[in-house]
């Protein structure tokens, strides 16, 4: 369904059905609480109904016959006690037991959605801001939680409304068809309610989405926001964004003033005026009319629609509970998964060998980036591959970690069909280093170890390997120096050093460069070649360079140039070529790279 389809109509009752499925197929593990909270709910609800009908037959057989003693007194009002007391521990048993099954459910549902973040495609999170992500896992389900909280006040006022609903028919037939004529007035408002509701509510989560991806964006990026001096111009799209969602909110407060609870405080008072009219003119005419009967009717005029206003009250969370829980339900439907193995997958352990046949691929169906890729690695090997921005150096790499499926070729490992093995198996053994090193919130150990089973010697021995031990000792706690998420107190060139290490500890068969030396200082740069010497003694070597000074001893370099190879062999045979490579060789020897 589109997003402009999705703004104009209500659900249907076959969508809010299947909505509602997904949500109960969350709380089977909780089926006894809930079915214990809605046991309490009927006895909660029979005392309530049982309540007002202690009082009318005192007054009716006692009061008014004067009669009362004080201990037929005491002995009412002490059994009105137990009872009412009775109803308050019932009504705290059901209370809890629900919202503790409701709040596991929702644990379980958010466990899924994010069990279902970690399987999607590079492409969804490419195309899809952060904000509108956490949104889903985060906000969205929160709102679930309180859209359990509809079914509660749904099947409370519902049992209560019956419940009293009986006790009036026992009491005065006729009386309690003036209570009965106004339900179909409630269902035509429930009907309304829900055709505007739910495009309201839908306008409020998007909007919702939209402030906190601006947000997510901005904090973020708060660094080039203040360099650039775009300070206001943020606050003032925030601002828009921001106003978009004020104006969601406050029509969703116009809409429940004028169609929820007031609407049935004004239909209660209705009832009240017409049942005291009706006692007045038969009194007025002679009639015999008792008290308690009066008393229990005006009693149950509030009493009775109270719980139904409750319930349509309770429709704004229901509508917001619908529309977070279809966004839920969308996010799990998500075909756009990362590439899976065959069915037959093996997690085996690879010698390192590497060959891309007749390779085609396209990102969006279209337009291939990748074409015609014919690529070979023998064990032990180190290759490189260049290019200009855009060739498809990345793609080539984001193939080899299966983050994409190619559509028409041949990737194999070991001569054997890369889809042959298990996602574990790959990612385990291939390491792959980006320009970009990300710092997770901890220190060192926990940076390099990324919770594996790994032991503090290990990390050590990692950190020596690629040169990162010689500013880690220097730091004042060492290896347990704290490092704030992003490790803004780190330099680009330490950041990758940690980053390969962490890629090392795992003894990966092939490892992956990509453009792992861009940003960083000549001092780094050092220790990193002197890490790939080693690397090289013990793994298959992958380097995507700009910085060709940095690959010159690779065994075979490849030039790629709009998705095809245009160029291969060693650096001196490229440079007798006079080609591509020779040009880029030439222009970086000129602003003195190489």
């Amino acid at each position: 369904m589109s997003n402009t389809k999705q703004r104009k109509t209500s659900f249907s009752l076959k969508e809010q059905w299947n909505i509602l499925r997904y949500l109960f197929s969350f709380a089977k593990s909780e089926t006894k609480w809930f079915i214990l909270s809605i046991v309490m709910m009927v006895i909660a609800s029979a005392l309530s109904a049982y309540l007002p009908i202690i009082i009318q037959q005192y007054i009716d057989e006692y009061l008014s016959t004067s009669s009362a003693t004080i201990q037929i007194t005491l002995q009412v009002a002490g059994t009105y006690l137990v009872l009412l007391l009775l109803r308050m521990v019932i009504v705290y048993v059901k209370d809890y037991t629900f919202k503790l099954a409701s709040e596991h459910t929702v644990a379980n549902m958010r466990n899924n959605l994010y069990h279902k973040l970690g399987k999607l495609s590079l492409d969804y999170f490419n195309k899809t801001p952060n904000g509108e992500v956490v949104s889903r896992v985060t906000n969205d389900t929160e709102t679930i939680k309180e859209f359990w909280n509809v079914f509660l006040t749904f099947f409370d006022g519902f049992i209560n409304a019956t419940m009293i609903a009986v006790a009036m028919f026992s009491l005065s037939v006729s009386m309690s068809w003036v209570f009965m004529a106004f339900i179909p007035v409630i269902v035509i408002l429930i009907y309304v309610y829900q055709k505007i509701s739910t495009v309201i509510y839908r306008r409020m989560r998007q909007a919702l989405s939209k402030v906190n991806a601006r947000l997510s964006e901005s904090t973020m990026g708060m660094w080039l926001i203040q360099q650039f001096n775009q300070t206001q111009r943020m606050k003032e799209e925030f601002d828009e964004v921001n106003q978009e969602y004020l104006v969601a909110r406050t029509n969703m407060f116009k809409m429940n003033a004028v169609l929820l609870m007031p609407a049935i405080n004004l239909i209660e008072q209705i009832v009240l005026v017409i049942v005291i009219w009706i006692f007045a003119a038969q009194l007025l005419s002679g009639s015999v009319v008792d008290i308690g009967i009066i008393y229990a009717f005006t009693s149950y005029s509030k009493s009775f629609f109270h719980p139904i206003g409750g319930m349509l009250d309770s429709l704004s969370i229901y509508q917001d509970g619908l529309v977070s829980a279809s966004r839920g339900m969308a996010l799990l439907a998500n075909e756009n998964t990362e590439p899976q193995p065959n069915a037959n997958a093996v997690d085996s352990l690879i010698d390192g060998q590497i060959n891309i046949d007749d390779l085609y691929f396209s990102y969006d169906g279209k337009n291939d980036v990748l074409k015609d890729i014919d690529l070979e690695v023998s064990p032990g090997e180190m290759i490189a591959i260049v290019g200009h921005t855009g060739s498809g150096k990345s793609t080539i790499i984001n193939l080899l970690m299966r983050f994409y499926e190619y559509q028409q070729g041949l990737i194999s490992v070991d001569k054997e069909d890369i889809r042959g093995y298990t996602k574990r198996s790959i990612r385990s053994q291939i390491g792959l280093v980006q320009q970009d090193a990300f710092m997770f919130y901890g220190n060192f150990y926990d940076n390099i170890r990324l919770h594996g089973n790994y032991s503090d010697e290990e990390v050590r021995e990692a950190a020596e390997f690629t040169g990162a031990d010689h500013f880690i000792k220097s730091m004042e706690d060492g290896y347990r120096s704290h490092i704030s998420e992003g490790g803004t107190s780190l330099s680009a060139g330490q950041k990758q050093l940690i980053n390969i290490a962490r890629t090392i500890i795992r003894n990966p068969r092939i490892l992956i460069l990509d453009e792992a030396t861009a940003n960083i200082d000549t001092e780094t740069d050092q220790y990193i070649q002197q890490s790939l010497e080693k690397i090289r003694e013990q793994a298959t070597l992958i380097v995507i360079a700009h910085r060709l000074s940095t690959i010159k001893d690779a065994d075979k370099i490849y030039v790629l140039h709009k998705g095809r190879v245009i160029e291969q062999g060693h650096h001196d045979e490229l440079i007798k070529l006079e080609g591509t490579y020779y040009d880029m060789y030439r222009l970086q020897s000129l602003q003195g790279k190489v």
